[in-house]
């Protein structure tokens, strides 16, 4: 019997560990400062803030928090 062929662009199923503390649970927006679900520890920004054309644009937050080159 021929193996299996995957579809082009199909991943396999990898299971992967989580890190100990890199849970699900409500968390503070870095950006305005609301509380929202995250689904770990990497999601650090809400939704609405990500939403925004200045996320999108990458426009600082304040005046004069640029990054410096």
């Amino acid at each position: 019997m021929p193996d299996k062929v995957v579809a082009e662009g199909a991943m396999p199923d990898i299971a992967t560990e989580r890190a100990p503390r890199d849970v699900p649970q409500e968390r503070h927006c870095l950006r305005c400062e609301a509380s929202f679900w995250s689904e770990g520890f990497g999601e650090r920004v809400c939704r609405r803030c990500k939403g925004s054309n200045a996320w999108r644009n990458a426009v600082p937050v304040a005046p004069g928090s640029s990054r410096r080159r």
